[in-house]
């Protein structure tokens, strides 16, 4: 039997036209089961919260559960991996994280190509450290403290949560710019590094703000300048290491990733999610509360500002000569 030409070409456009209509629908209908959010981070921590505030606010947005999983050690590479090899559907994400910017250049060799095999979804904030010493260092500014620590060369120990943490980098980042000699003292975690530095075994840290805050309001350390682009809310007083050393910028950052080869529409649609929660007061002021500023962003956004923190800190370890623990 042959077909009248017109009726043909109907049949046609419309066979060409079912996949398009199957991937909308998929994406209108996703989720239909809860999502799981992995992070590579103890509870507790910047990283944690960030990932349940978000997943508590995706939660009621979709209308299924996101779920959170810590699975810490490994530098995150355990959490980043078990995304990387989840089925690229939508229900498996990563909160992606400076250590995911940092690793490719921090280990000789990793099973994953982050770039390749993660793709970006969204941004969410940003965190800054604070550059803080024992009171017992006489400077105030840091200006004063790089004018001390070049008539000081080595006798400054710089305190860290441990080797390629955003703790460590941002204090190379300074160094590598301004050319102070520090001798760098990793921690295990920033807990026993504060410790060392009230008690004046160590004298300066690049530390997380909501770590040291109690301390720095109780004049137990001194703060000298904050390591984002703007100052803190937190610290509203204190400046910026730019004002001083123009092009510095260190911060912990957190975002959204899936498995590669997600459909493009469960990626829009998760990211538009994702930016309306980052524009809602109530969650702008939860973040606010922790020293954050929102990141919102689209995908191929996200993807550029990971490419640059990647591109920026691996100058940072090839400068410093950093190897993972």
């Amino acid at each position: 039997m042959k077909l009248p030409r017109r009726r043909f070409l109907h049949i046609a456009a419309g066979a060409a036209a079912l996949p398009v209509v199957s991937r909308i629908a998929r994406a209108q209908a996703f989720p239909t089961r809860p999502v799981h959010l992995i992070i590579g981070y103890t509870p507790g921590g910047s990283a944690d919260i960030t990932a349940r505030l978000m997943g508590q606010w995706l939660t009621d947005r979709l209308g299924q559960t996101v779920v959170i999983e810590n699975r810490p050690s490994g530098g995150t590479i355990i959490a980043t991996e078990s995304v990387v090899h989840a089925l690229p559907d939508g229900y498996t994400l990563l909160l992606v994280a400076p250590a995911n910017a940092i690793n490719p250049s921090l280990y000789g060799k990793l099973n994953h190509d982050f770039m390749r095999d993660i793709v970006p979804v969204g941004g969410i904030n940003r965190f800054p450290n604070v550059m803080e010493v024992n009171p017992s260092v006489p400077v105030k500014t840091v200006p004063e403290f790089i004018a001390y620590a070049k008539a000081n060369p080595g006798k400054l120990n710089m305190a860290s949560s441990g080797n390629g943490s955003t703790i460590h980098v941002s204090g190379e980042l300074f160094k590598m710019m301004t050319g102070v000699n520090m001798i760098h003292v990793p921690y295990r975690g920033a807990a026993p590094a504060l410790t060392d530095m009230l008690g004046g075994q160590v004298q300066v840290m690049f530390d997380n703000i909501p770590s040291s805050i109690g301390y720095l309001r109780a004049g137990k350390l001194r703060a000298l300048a904050v390591t984002g682009a703007t100052r803190s809310p937190l610290l509203p007083d204190v400046p910026t290491v730019g004002d001083f050393i123009p092009g510095y910028e260190a911060s912990a950052w957190y975002g959204i990733g899936a498995p590669k080869d997600t459909p493009a529409e469960i990626v829009t649609k998760l990211n538009t999610e994702i930016n309306a929660g980052l524009a809602d007061p109530q969650l702008k002021a939860r973040f606010a509360e922790l020293g954050a500023e929102t990141m919102p962003m689209t995908p191929s956004g996200f993807e550029k500002f990971i490419a640059d923190e990647t591109e920026k800190w691996a100058k940072v370890v090839k400068f410093a000569g950093i190897r993972a623990d």
